[in-house]
């Protein structure tokens, strides 16, 4: 690849279920994706347990699947994209099925669909019990592979955004075996996935790092709800990095948390008790572990033996850990694993920016709220990943002048590590003012030493708009403001924006 390269088509930069599926959508246009792993590797996409929920069955009903959307939400879910999302959801998972993702099916070929946590219906398409995102990522992967208008470059990673002198994106600065590379295209697209990896314990890549959520924000795009970053409530508790994940699932088919002594607690929390909604279930972990005690997910009794047939890549990764979940409950802990919070985006992934969209977790487009209904996040990808294409094939080239782009400074990896032990102890499940600030001063030295790198960048955006954010509401909790204000406001800044207080008012 050349240090200079001019692409008349579509940039997508990430290759989760967003990108690729926002790159066979812009067919017949030509399109680049650029991935920093090989395809399949290191997106969060591929590693989904749940499924993809939508309202496939007769009993129920796109506006049933937006009432729990938007209840989960907690008041800053988007009407709009809301009713798109849960509107077009079946079309999505048939289209899937199409490009032949195995969803399980029941014998007259209807999908299996199960009950997550905050569902009113049983709505979750799965494919092997647990292994819908590798399945779908499969065979999403083969279409792209399929594909004559798709061009893909593995191994490549963004650093920035090249724009002109207005602030018009016109393509990204990344780097290819080593050199850094200006790509120019009519449009360029984020699909670089969520921030878990700035966390300790997660339940995504550790590359993930909040790079698009950065690279956006450095180039002027208004951040939306950073501080809104969903914890899964049960990652198998076994000290591994990234920590597995124990799905939803297992509640759903009747696994019970319990403390140390084998009592259940969740009813003392919420009254859906297990199945509440995954904040709720987070923080009531954190407090029974905060307590010197350890919590598990009760699988003997209510799956036993057949948890290997029904779950098998939960139980991979139990006897990977020597614990066998048909005989011993699952030691579970919160980990971040999904982001709410994102660039500012429409359901068609436009953003603020000229010549730039973006899709997936990085984006904020409304659908989530401060809490995202549990297996919305697959169709999220899918369904405005597609429309996200449809708009990006006619993106014009013109001719505009770049200006030149600046990689930021590396990191070093022990300033990363410490960095994720901070974001997990004071921006986790729980989080004050007095944590957030000096969490926010700890980022601001390094910051002096180091240079503003990605990651410091990324969790600066979380703590200061948690930091601002006086108030406990979805999977934002703060100790020293435990109730939610009356009216629910979204969180809208831009980097030069952010103080060491927090965000400054507008």
């Amino acid at each position: 690849m050349d240090e200079h390269l001019v692409f008349d088509g579509v940039l997508v930069l990430g290759a989760g279920l967003a990108g690729l599926t926002a790159a066979l959508a812009a067919a017949p246009r030509a399109v680049l994706v650029l991935s920093p792993t090989p395809l399949g590797e290191g997106c969060a996409s591929s590693w989904a347990q749940g499924g993809v929920a939508a309202a496939l069955s007769r009993d129920d009903d796109p506006a049933l699947h937006a009432a729990d959307t938007t209840a989960a939400g907690a008041g800053l879910c988007e009407p709009e994209p809301v009713a798109i999302l849960t509107r077009e959801g079946p079309a999505a998972v048939h289209a899937l099925a199409a490009l032949g993702a195995p969803f399980d099916r029941t014998g007259d070929g209807a999908f299996v669909q199960s009950l997550e946590a905050a569902h009113s219906r049983p709505r979750v398409a799965r494919v092997g019990g647990d292994g819908a995102g590798l399945a779908i990522m499969r065979a999403v992967i083969s279409a792209v592979r399929a594909s004559s208008h798709i061009e893909v470059r593995e191994g490549v990673r963004a650093q920035a955004l090249v724009q002109d002198a207005g602030g018009a994106v016109l393509g990204v600065l990344a780097e290819v075996d080593g050199r850094a590379v200006e790509i120019l295209a009519p449009a360029t697209m984020l699909a670089t996935g969520g921030v878990g990896g700035l966390y300790a314990v997660t339940t995504n890549p550790p590359q993930a790092r909040g790079e698009g959520l950065a690279i956006a924000a450095l180039a002027g795009a208004p951040i939306v709800d950073p501080e809104f970053v969903q914890f899964h409530p049960t990652a198998i508790d076994i000290g591994a990095d990234p920590a597995p994940l124990a799905t939803e699932a297992l509640r759903g088919e009747g696994a019970r948390l319990i403390d140390s002594r084998g009592r259940p607690f969740m009813e003392r929390f919420h009254p859906a008790g297990d199945l509440a909604p995954r904040d709720v279930v987070a923080r009531a972990i954190a407090v029974e572990t905060g307590r010197g005690g350890q919590v598990f997910l009760d699988t003997p009794t209510a799956i036993g033996a057949a948890f290997d047939q029904h779950f098998p890549a939960v139980f991979a990764a139990c006897q990977k850990a020597g614990l066998d979940p048909r005989a011993q409950p699952i030691p579970v802990a919160p980990a971040a694993h999904y982001h709410m919070g994102g660039v500012a985006a429409g359901p068609d992934g436009r953003t603020s920016l000229s010549g730039l969209f973006a899709v997936g977790e990085c984006a904020a487009a409304g659908v989530h709220g401060a809490n995202r209904l549990a297996s919305n996040s697959l169709l999220e990808a899918v369904v405005f990943g597609r429309r996200a294409g449809e708009v990006a094939r006619e993106a014009a080239s013109c001719a505009r002048t770049p200006m030149a782009a600046a990689a930021p400074p590396a990191i070093p990896s022990d300033v990363v590590s410490i960095l994720r032990q901070r974001m997990t102890a004071k921006a986790g499940v729980t989080r004050s003012a007095a944590g957030l600030s000096g969490l926010i001063a700890w980022i601001d030295a390094q910051a002096a030493v180091h240079g503003r790198g990605l990651p410091l960048v990324a969790a600066r955006l979380i703590a200061a708009a948690a930091l601002a954010r006086r108030e406990s509401r979805g999977a934002h909790f703060r100790s020293d403001y435990p109730a939610a204000l009356a009216h629910a406001v979204h969180t809208r800044m831009e980097l030069n924006e952010v103080t060491s207080a927090g965000v400054r008012a507008a």
